[in-house]
C-alpha cells in the first residue's frame, strides 16, 4: 500500500481553501496582501451594486474598503442616514467633494457638479437664478410639450404601426438629450427621430460615465497604463473628452454668432444665452469658453442621463406591477378626462399624486446616480463613531440605501407607490438624508422640479395612450458599470395604441 503523502494533501487542502475564498462572491471582501480587496472587486464587477449592498447590510450600514497597497483606492462606504445628514447638511462645510472627486470626474471639467468652495457657490447662485427665471420655466414647459408632440409621438406611432421592437432606454436617452440640449443651448440636435441617427456626443458621455465608474475602484497608475496602451474604459474616456470639447465648442460658437444678430438679450430663455448675455462672472472673472464648455457638459451630463435612467426603470417597474399601472391610468383619467394626450401644464401634472409616488418609488430603488463621495477637510468623527481623516474618501451608495430594511422596512424590495402618499392623499415628503436621489443639504439638485415635470409629462402621455409590452420578462435587467444607473442591455419593448 502506498504511503499517504500528508504534506501534499495538506497543501491541496490549503490551496482549495484559498481558491474558494478568492473566487467566492459571498461575504465581506478579503483584504489580501499587496492587492487589497481588488480581487473581490474584479470578481463582482458584473454585480457591483448588489455586492456593495450585501456588504453594507452585513456591516451595520458602514464599511471600510481597502484597495491595493500604495494606491489612493481606500474609502469608507456608508449609507447610515445619520452620517449622510451630518456630512451633507449639518456639517456641510467640512465635507467638500475634494480633489479626488475632480480628478475622477475630470472629463466633465470644473462645472457645478464637480466644483467646490467659492467656485461652486458662485455657479450655484447663477444656476438657481437662471433655472427659476419665469421665462426659463415657461421655455422649459413649452420645450417639453413640443418634444412630446413633434418628436416622441411620430416615433411611437411608427413603432406601433410596424409592430417592431424598440429599445425604450435608447428612446428616452435621445429624448432627454434633445430636450436638455435645447434648454441649455437653444438648439435641438433632433436625435429623437424615426431614423434614430447616431449621436457621437451622447456616446461620448456614456464612455465617460463608464470610465468614472472604473476610476473609483482601480488605482491611478492603472488609468495611466490603459491610456498609454490605448485600450479599455480609460482610453475610451480620453477619446470621449475630445468629442465633448469639440461639440461644446461648436455650440458655444453658434450661440455667440446668434446673439450678435439678436437685439433681445434672451435672459431667462436657454442657459447659454443667459450666461453669455448677462456677462456672468465666476470668481470675479467673466465666463469664458472654458467655463461655458464645463457648464454645457455638466448640464448635459446631469439632464440627459439621470432623467432617461429614471424613466427607463419606471416603465420596467410599472410593467412588472400591473396593479400600479391600473392605478396610474385611473388617476390620469380622473384628473384629465378630456385631455386625451395628457400634455398638461404644471398644475395638472402636480395633481397626479399616485404617478408622482410611483416615480419616487422608482428613484428609491433605482437612483439614476447610484453612488457619490466626499472627503473631510479636517479630521472628524461621524455619528456612527467612525473617525475620518482629510485623506479619507467617504462613499455613499444611494442604490443600497433603498434596499435596507432598517431604513425602509421589511417591504423595501416591493414597488409600492403608496408609501409616498399620506392619509390626506397628498405626497409624503421623506427627509433627503433618507431619500437622497436628488442629493441633500446645500447641494441638493437645482433641477429637481424640471426633472419631475419632464418625467411626469412623458410617463402620463405614454401610459395613457400606449401599451408597453416587455420583450424579456424572465430575467432582471442588469445595471451597466457606469456612474449612472443604465440598463446594460437596454429595455426592449413592443408598443401598441390603446385607442383606435
Amino acid at each position: 500500500m502506498a504511503l499517504i503523502n500528508i504534506p501534499a494533501i495538506f497543501l491541496a487542502v490549503v490551496g482549495f481553501v484559498v481558491l474558494r475564498y478568492l473566487f467566492s462572491t459571498k461575504g465581506n471582501p478579503i483584504n489580501w496582501p499587496i492587492v487589497g480587496m481588488l480581487p473581490c472587486t474584479i470578481l463582482n464587477l458584473h454585480r457591483a451594486h448588489e455586492k456593495i449592498t450585501e456588504v453594507l447590510e452585513d456591516n451595520g450600514l458602514t464599511y471600510l474598503y481597502k484597495g491595493p497597497w500604495f494606491s489612493n483606492v481606500k474609502f469608507l462606504g456608508t449609507i447610515d442616514p445619520a452620517n449622510i445628514n451630518y456630512i451633507w447638511s449639518s456639517n456641510f462645510s467640512n465635507f467638500p467633494k475634494g480633489s479626488d472627486f475632480s480628478r475622477i470626474f475630470s472629463f466633465i471639467g470644473d462645472g457645478i457638479f464637480s466644483s467646490d468652495s467659492d467656485s461652486w457657490k458662485n455657479q450655484r447662485k447663477l444656476a438657481q437664478a437662471f433655472l427659476k427665471h419665469r421665462r426659463f420655466n415657461q421655455f422649459s414647459l413649452e420645450t417639453c410639450r413640443n418634444m412630446v408632440e413633434k418628436a416622441l409621438v411620430p416615433v411611437l406611432e411608427l413603432v406601433a404601426d410596424q409592430g417592431s421592437v424598440v429599445d425604450l432606454q435608447d428612446l428616452f436617452q435621445r429624448f432627454t438629450f434633445d430636450i436638455t440640449c435645447e434648454l441649455v443651448t437653444g438648439f435641438n440636435p433632433k436625435c429623437l427621430s424615426p431614423e434614430f441617427p447616431e449621436v457621437e456626443f451622447s456616446k461620448a458621455l456614456e464612455n465617460g460615465e463608464e470610465g468614472v465608474f472604473y476610476r473609483y475602484f482601480f488605482p491611478e497608475p492603472f488609468w495611466k497604463f490603459q491610456r498609454w496602451l490605448g485600450f479599455g474604459p480609460e482610453w475610451r474616456m480620453q477619446k470621449a473628452q475630445k468629442v465633448l470639447n469639440d461639440v461644446s465648442a461648436e455650440y458655444i460658437l453658434r450661440k455667440r454668432e446668434q446673439l450678435k444678430e439678436q437685439s433681445d438679450s434672451g435672459e431667462g430663455v436657454d442657459l447659454l444665452t443667459s450666461y453669455m448675455s448677462t456677462e456672468a462672472e465666476i470668481n470675479g472673472a467673466k465666463a469664458g469658453d472654458k467655463f461655458l464648455r464645463d457648464t454645457f457638459v455638466n448640464f448635459l451630463f446631469a439632464g440627459r442621463g439621470t432623467t432617461s435612467s429614471a424613466l427607463t426603470w419606471f416603465f420596467w417597474s410599472v410593467s412588472k406591477n400591473p396593479q400600479v399601472l391600473y392605478k396610474i391610468r385611473e388617476e390620469i383619467k380622473e384628473k384629465m378626462p378630456e385631455n386625451r394626450f395628457c400634455i398638461s401644464d404644471t398644475k395638472e401634472l402636480n395633481s397626479l399624486v399616485y404617478l408622482h409616488g410611483a416615480l419616487c418609488e422608482t428613484l428609491r430603488l433605482y437612483p439614476p446616480v447610484p453612488f457619490n463621495h466626499k472627503s473631510p477637510k479636517q479630521e472628524d468623527v461621524l455619528p456612527s463613531g467612525h473617525r475620518v481623516k482629510p485623506n479619507t474618501k467617504i462613499a455613499f451608495s444611494m442604490y443600497s440605501m433603498g434596499r435596507m430594511a432598517s431604513i425602509w422596512g421589511e417591504d423595501r424590495l416591493e414597488f409600492t407607490p403608496e408609501r409616498w402618499i399620506n392619509e390626506a392623499g397628498t405626497i409624503k415628503h421623506e427627509a433627503a438624508h433618507k431619500f437622497p436621489a436628488f442629493g441633500a443639504g446645500p447641494r441638493i439638485c437645482t433641477g429637481k422640479e424640471i426633472a419631475f415635470t419632464q418625467m411626469k409629462t412623458v410617463a402620463a402621455f405614454i401610459l395613457h395612450n400606449y401599451n408597453i409590452e416587455l420583450q424579456e420578462t424572465k430575467t432582471l435587467p442588469i445595471a451597466s458599470n457606469s456612474i449612472l444607473l443604465h440598463m446594460k442591455n437596454g429595455l426592449k419593448v413592443k408598443v401598441s395604441r390603446r385607442w383606435i
